[in-house]
């Protein structure tokens, strides 16, 4: 498994980006419009870290992963068929490929695909 998308979501964005840049030496560029505003960084091995604001008033801060996927489609469907409740369909970002969200157990889950 590769996560190709780590997303944070903070009402404390400047802080958070602050934080990591002076602990893991990277820097988070300005906000991305394609990301809902995330400031991004590169991970190693490929893949971006997100941070942003909640995009809507009852979105609570979080960190979510997203996993690469070969097919979301599929992915998606295996997701509901363990019982999970799609939060997000699969959603093209241009550019950038397909995302979905999932929540099973309580936990919000992403997938990704080029």
């Amino acid at each position: 498994m590769l996560i190709q998308y780590l997303e944070i979501v903070t009402p404390d964005v400047n802080a958070t980006c602050d934080a990591l840049e002076q602990m893991h030496g990277v820097s988070f560029g300005e906000p991305d419009v394609g990301f809902g505003n995330a400031r991004t960084a590169a991970l190693e091995g490929g893949g971006k870290i997100g941070v942003r604001a909640p995009l809507r008033e009852d979105e609570h801060p979080v960190v979510r992963p997203y996993l690469l996927v070969e097919d979301i489609e599929a992915a998606v469907n295996a997701a509901q068929a363990a019982g999970a409740q799609i939060a997000i369909p699969p959603m093209e970002i241009p550019g950038h490929g397909k995302f979905a969200i999932y929540i099973l157990g309580g936990i919000e889950h992403g997938l990704w695909k080029h």
